[in-house]
């Protein structure tokens, strides 16, 4: 599959599997000249979750709390179990991120693995492949903000 189709179809998985992001957002007003609300709240037990896209192993779960994956600005938490292992990937778009729960650590290809630990931010640039660890007790959130449409390119090389 090219790229284009396959971050096609992985916005289409998002959609499907949350059913259509907006759900958060349905009753707030929308400003003039947006198509998106000025401010929402939500609280965690209000989330959608879905399985992350097929690259991932099962037990890797998204939610879209602001935006539409296919498009610019979607905001995302990822979540994935203690001990979970996410494959090296990368993505057309910047991603920045804070950690929510848990200890991940990270590494991007020719770059030392970093520890991430609740409250820690870090920033991806576009197109550089990464792999993640969930270390500890507790399971990993991972809050991700993308400049780009969400995708997630699978990574063949070594980290």
């Amino acid at each position: 599959m090219t790229r284009p189709s396959y971050r096609l179809t992985v916005s289409a998985i998002l959609f499907a599997a949350l059913g259509a992001a907006g759900a958060l957002n349905a009753e707030v007003p929308v400003a003039p000249g947006l198509d998106r609300p000025l401010a929402v709240a939500a609280a965690a037990a209000d989330l959608q979750w879905g399985d992350c896209p097929a690259i991932f192993p099962p037990g890797c779960k998204i939610s879209v709390l602001h935006g539409n994956p296919a498009e610019p600005g979607a905001d995302v938490f990822l979540r994935v179990p203690s001990g979970y292992t996410i494959p090296a990937h990368s993505h057309t778009s910047a991603e920045r991120m804070v950690l929510v729960a848990g200890q991940l650590d990270v590494t991007y290809a020719g770059h030392p693995t970093v520890s991430l630990k609740r409250g820690d931010y870090a920033y991806g640039p576009a197109m550089l492949a990464h792999t993640a660890r969930c270390n500890g007790a507790e399971a990993c959130t991972l809050f991700i903000a993308f400049n780009s449409a969400v995708d997630a390119l699978p990574f063949e090389g070594t980290i």
